[in-house]
This record gives C-alpha cells, structure tokens and sequence, in this order.
C-alpha cells in the first residue's frame, strides 16, 4: 500500500512518540521501509523524556522542531486495566496528548497524526461504525476514560486544524495484535491475553481453558503491520483528497478490516494457532463489555487503502513473535 510521497518523505524530520510500544515500532519500520533515514525518526524513551510533564515536551519540541510528529504514544490496556485504573488512563493519555499537540504547534509543526481508538464510538452505536456516530450516544463503562481521553485528541487536532491552519489527522485503529504486543496475563487486549494462555496450558497439560464471559460478542482485529500502512497512507495523502472525504468537525478515519468474529471463534482460533487440544469454558461472571465492535472502513477505502493481512496469518505470525520472546516476556 502507498506510503508518505517520496518526494517528500525523505526530506522530513519526523518525531515518533511512543516509538518502543507495538504501534510505534511497526510505524518505524514503515518509516524505514518508505525512505526515511533512521537519523531523521527522533524518538525519545519515557526515561529521557515524560510526554506528560508539558516543560519536558516544550524543552524538546523547541530544541529539535521536528517537520512531522506521529502521536503513537498511549497508556493502553484491556478490560480488566480499564476498570482498576480509570484515573490513570484518562489522566496520562490526556496530559500526552495536550503536550504533544500544542507543544508540536508551538514550535511550527504544520503535520501531525494522532492515533485514537475504536472505542470513541457509543455503546449502543449502530454497526458496523461510521465516524459520524462519534458523540452520539452513551460510551461503554468500562473504557470510558480512555475513550474520553481519545475523543479529546480528536478535537484538539480538530481545533487547531480550524484556528491555527494546522494539518493534523487523526486515525482510529479497531482492535490491534501483533509483534511488540502486551502478553501480561491480566492487563494485556483479549488476543494476546488468549495466546499466552492457551499457550501455557498446551505446555501444562491441562485440559481446559476458561475465557471472560459468554463468548457471544463480536470484535474485528487488525494487524499492527496493517496499522502502521494505514497510517502513513493517511498522513502522506495530498490535502484536497483527505478534505474531500472527511469534514473539518467530523476529521478522523477509522482503520479496520471490515470482519469481525466472536470471542468463541477467536478463542478457537488461537486454541488451533497454538496446538491446544482442550475444552474452552466460558466464565460468564465476567464482563462482555460492548456486544459488537466493528469498524465501517468505508472512508479509508473509497481514499485507497484496504487491509491486507488476514486474521488466522495474523494470529499465527503473532504466535511466533511470542514465543521467540517467551522467555523476556515471562519475565514481565
């Protein structure tokens, strides 16, 4: 898929927030890959640069006033995470966002993208979910403060879009897997969780394998690699296609494949993926969360870009990454 302009690319200084997480290291080597020398992608660890203390991020974005920032950098975590840390996740990703933004602004940074979430979207949202439900309903409990957080970055993009003249963009990914994930057994997204489980129970020997809930809702997922193209299409398209298909108030496009499947079917799926063998129970005293996630891509794709990596080579390229890194992420 078409990446940045390579008449342009190759010439920008690009700061990648969040550079280490599964994102922003897919992003990296897209990067890469598209022309961009290693020593024009400024990056930075939480250790050498806090995104959410704004002198720390002033001080950088005016000593090295990038031409492109990427936004990839986030607090993120499943269901369990969300429901015992609201505080943190509503807090650290708005301060990040806000830093990232206005301090990128305040030092002449005319490109930027911002990724969000699919989980902007209400609740009850008709599916599949077109960018025009946003702020139409009732979020989900359980991932309101990270949905609230993401909608704020939105509309700062937004709004300095319409004040200051600004070209940020902003992307919202459905559910993402892949190499560089979280695999922590409680605080990982239901895929990775779901790989190191059923992994670890083929290796012990037990017969079964206990998932959240009734198995019943339905989630699309995306490969980070597919991520990651989606991205760097959207950033490097010319300015009148992408005011073509989005609105000044209404700006983000959402990033999916398009198909969805159960969490039974996924659990399957990767019980196969990793050779277990056994039974897969259902907890149902354990929450659902939303009965239905699935992103209408239609916008992305009438602008030229589709998903390309199937779930089951997903899941399986997954599996692999995992284990080759089993022994660090045990560890973890």
């Amino acid at each position: 898929m078409p990446c940045l302009p390579a008449q342009g690319i190759k010439a920008m200084r690009i700061f990648l927030a969040g550079h280490r997480g599964m994102v922003g290291s897919a992003i990296h080597r897209q990067l890469i890959a598209s022309g961009v020398a290693d020593a024009d992608i400024l990056t930075r660890t939480h250790a050498e640069m806090d995104l959410t203390d704004q002198a720390s991020v002033r001080a950088f974005m005016q000593s090295e006033r990038p031409d492109a920032v990427i936004l990839a950098a986030a607090k993120v975590g499943g269901i369990h995470a969300n429901n015992t840390y609201p505080a943190d996740f509503i807090y650290d990703n708005m301060m990040m966002q806000a830093n990232v933004i206005h301090q990128a602004f305040a030092a002449g940074t005319q490109k930027l993208l911002f990724l969000g979430s699919s989980c902007i979207y209400p609740r009850a949202v008709t599916q599949p979910m077109a960018e025009n439900a946003l702020l139409t309903g009732v979020l989900e409990p359980t991932n309101e403060p990270y949905a609230v957080a993401k909608i704020a970055g939105i509309k700062l993009c937004e709004s300095y879009n319409r004040q200051h003249g600004t070209d940020y963009r902003s992307v919202m990914p459905t559910n993402l897997y892949g190499p560089g994930d979280n695999f922590h057994p409680e605080n990982s997204h239901v895929l990775p969780a779901m790989i190191r489980r059923f992994h670890e129970a083929r290796l012990q020997g037990r017969d079964e394998v206990v998932i959240w809930g009734s198995g019943t809702p339905r989630r699309e997922f995306l490969h980070v690699d597919d991520m990651a193209a989606a991205s760097l299409f959207v950033m490097g398209l010319d300015g009148e296609t992408y005011a073509a298909n989005t609105d000044p108030m209404l700006s983000h496009i959402n990033v999916g494949t398009g198909i969805d499947v159960s969490i039974l079917e996924l659990a399957q799926m990767v019980a196969k993926v990793t050779g277990f063998q056994g039974r897969i129970g259902l907890d149902r005293t354990k929450p659902d969360g939303t009965a239905r996630k699935l992103m209408d891509v239609t916008r992305l794709a009438d602008m030229g870009w589709r998903a390309s990596i199937p779930l089951r080579e997903g899941v399986k390229d997954t599996y692999e990454w995992f284990k080759d890194h089993a022994d660090a992420l045990r560890e973890a």
